[in-house]
């Protein structure tokens, strides 16, 4: 192709300043697009995955590969003391009060003792130091995570189990349940170990980024519908009541029928304790703190306030004795557990439940890290927050330990408090253990109420959140959809329900989106090589005889139909008028069916992927046009997409010609106009 001259302006343009025009001329050859890429030497050779591994091991040297997989090796080291420890202290001290009444509300929570909860702050939360790339999040207990737990727990735990089972002292078990000789610890820990094996298989696969799938919508509406399930299975405690335990669909529906109908039966003084548990919680978060907090950076704690002054007056008034019958904690072992592993059979049976739980706990501390990593400008590595999760998921089942999680407001305090790395859940544990080995029986006559009060004031921030309503409403349909849709699952029939209905809509949502796409004519800024959309811009012009067709979106099986029908709508030809040109018998007649058109060119630059179908499609659009005399190119095609046409080739198709942009297109085909 011979040498043509580019005469282009650019335009600068000022409010302040007179519009300035500066002309400059390029010269050069035109270029298809298989000579520019031999030009530029595109390479489109792909290893196989093996040879992909086998080069990423020779690339990684076996130190960087232990830095890699135990980060604290890295950066312990090189820990300033100076500028960190202080904070850190703090942190970690402030951390753990917080855990100390959390953990054993989240414990009860799970349906097991509330001492699990402390040993959620202690086993993994050190593990998790040792191999965590996030430095903020506080590990431990999470009321989601919690009452995900529980539902499993209350599916296949012994309901009969002995008087160190809360379930059997808070609840009465139905007679239909299916019977389990599982213990509730049992049950909880074997959830905890498969969650772990799940996460560090995801880690192997490199699956971190599936955290993304999970969308805002998504999460909001789930976490604000699992804080109703919270909420709601807190009522009992509340009122001193001891209900049939319910699985399964329409829990939260059965359990409210059971609390209206027993509301007779409640216990005024478990209903006091609660009361004035929750008011002395809201007047201290909602107007002592921020007062405090504009004075001191060392937050009032207020939960173990709590927990201590009711323990004492408990014990003072002897509350759980047969005059108040106030259901209390009971009885809390020192020392720490030993080392025990779950049934090996109860693993398959929890296998498919603990999906959920996985995928959700995995999520929020995903969600939370990179929160923090954003503010203080780190890295966070989603594969590597599998290992560590998955690690210590496996390591605290031995000691009888939930799935582990992040707390959303310990976080929080932990950041605010001046915490600058992991190293503030080392000085937390160590006042936890000093709680496990010798304090854990002071809080044995404290009330269920209290815990229960704890709880319902920390889901403020959850159940808060069904104001974002609101703005998925205005954001689109499909967002409204997700929220809705998840929250009404979750709520109306149950957790896992809920999670896998809200993943579902997401993918849809997600797919429609996809589906969606635009389209529109390219018309050339005068004395440019620039094309931009006719409709929306107003000094543009058409070139003669030549039209420019622009498609955002995927060409493939499920949009071909819908790519062509744009197309033939845009360039003003009726497919119907297409097939009335095949029958004429000469060239200049079926001419008249193609609205002066000489060229078409088809512009790839907004196609992300292109599959045999869409290839197909062009093949179909360029046989067609061919009918009335109307030749068709391609043009700026992404290297993805140029792989997939030279693909169509090598398997047989017929080829396009194929130009590396518009402007090459256009000049190419003036020169064949000419001719």
């Amino acid at each position: 192709m011979p040498a043509r001259i580019f005469k282009n302006n650019i335009i600068d343009i000022c409010e302040t300043k007179p519009r300035v025009t500066i002309p400059y001329t390029v010269t050069r050859n035109v270029f298809k697009q298989e000579e520019l890429e031999q030009i530029a030497g595109y390479d489109r050779h792909k290893d196989t995955p093996s040879e992909s591994i086998r080069d990423n091991l020779k690339k990684l040297k076996p130190k960087n590969l232990i830095y890699e997989l135990c980060p604290v090796l890295k950066w312990l080291p090189e820990y300033p003391i100076k500028a960190n420890l202080f904070g850190d202290l703090i942190s970690g001290f402030t951390v753990a009060i917080m855990h100390i009444p959390q953990g054993m509300a989240y414990g009860l929570l799970a349906g097991v003792d509330p001492i699990v909860g402390l040993y959620m702050a202690f086993f993994p939360t050190l593990i998790y130091f040792l191999f965590g790339t996030s430095r903020h999040v506080s590990m431990g207990t999470f009321a989601i995570v919690s009452i995900m737990t529980s539902k499993i727990v209350s599916t296949y735990a012994d309901p009969n189990y002995g008087n160190t089972n809360l379930n059997s002292t808070n609840d009465e078990p139905l007679d239909q349940l299916p019977y389990y000789h599982y213990t509730p610890f049992q049950v909880a820990t074997a959830v905890s170990m498969v969650c772990g094996f799940y996460q560090i298989i995801m880690c192997v696969l490199r699956l971190g980024i599936l955290s993304s799938l999970l969308s805002e919508a998504l999460v909001n509406g789930f976490t604000t519908a699992a804080a109703v399930h919270v909420l709601v299975s807190q009522l009992k405690d509340i009122l001193g009541l001891r209900l049939p335990r319910h699985q399964g669909a329409f829990k939260i529906i059965l359990s409210l029928r059971d609390i209206i109908l027993n509301i007779p039966r409640a216990n005024v003084y478990a209903i006091y304790i609660a009361i004035v548990c929750i008011a002395f919680m809201v007047v201290m978060n909602e107007f002592v703190k921020p007062w405090v907090a504009k004075r001191c950076k060392f937050p009032i704690p207020t939960e173990l306030i709590a927990v201590v002054g009711f323990t004492v007056i408990s014990f003072a008034l002897n509350l759980g004795g047969s005059k108040y019958k106030v259901r209390e904690v009971g009885k809390i072992p020192t020392g720490l557990p030993m080392p025990q592993m779950p049934p090996l059979e109860l693993l398959s049976l929890v296998a498919v439940d603990s999906i959920a739980v996985c995928i959700v706990s995995y999520s929020i501390v995903m969600s939370m890290a990179l929160i923090f990593a954003k503010k203080e400008y780190y890295e966070v590595r989603p594969n590597q927050e599998l290992l560590a999760l998955g690690i210590s998921n496996i390591f605290g089942s031995f000691f009888s330990c939930i799935p582990l999680s992040c707390s959303l407001s310990r976080s929080m305090i932990q950041y605010l408090a001046g915490g600058k790395t992991q190293l503030t859940s080392v000085f937390s544990s160590a006042i936890i253990l000093t709680v496990l080995l010798w304090l854990g029986p002071l809080f044995e006559t404290l009330p269920r109420a209290t815990l229960a009060g704890i709880i319902i004031v920390a889901l403020k921030g959850l159940l808060m959140q069904v104001k974002d309503l609101k703005r998925f409403l205005k954001e689109g349909i499909l967002e409204s959809a997700e929220w809705i849709g998840t929250f009404l699952t979750v709520v109306i029939i149950d957790i896992d329900v809920g999670l896998l209905a809200g993943v579902i809509i997401s993918i849809l949502a997600l797919y429609i989106k996809g589906l969606k796409s635009y389209s529109s004519m390219l018309g050339q800024v005068p004395n440019t090589n620039i094309y931009v959309p006719i409709k929306t811009h107003r000094f543009v012009s058409q070139l003669p005889n030549i039209k420019i067709f622009r498609y955002s979106g995927s060409v493939n099986f499920a949009t071909s139909s819908a790519f062509k029908k744009a197309l033939f709508s845009n360039i003003g030809i009726d497919c119907r008028l297409i097939r009335r040109a095949s029958l004429c018998e000469t060239q200049s007649e079926a001419r008249g069916f193609n609205n002066g058109i000489r060229c078409l060119i088809l512009d790839l630059g907004s196609i992300a992927h292109i599959d045999m179908s869409g290839y197909r499609t062009f093949l179909e659009i360029r046989n067609e046009m061919k009918l009335i005399d109307v030749r068709v190119y391609l043009a700026n095609a992404s290297d993805c997409v140029y792989d997939s046409l030279v693909r169509a080739v090598n398997l047989g198709y017929p080829s396009f010609e194929l130009f590396s942009s518009v402007h090459d297109a256009v000049l190419f085909a003036q020169g064949q106009n000419e001719h």
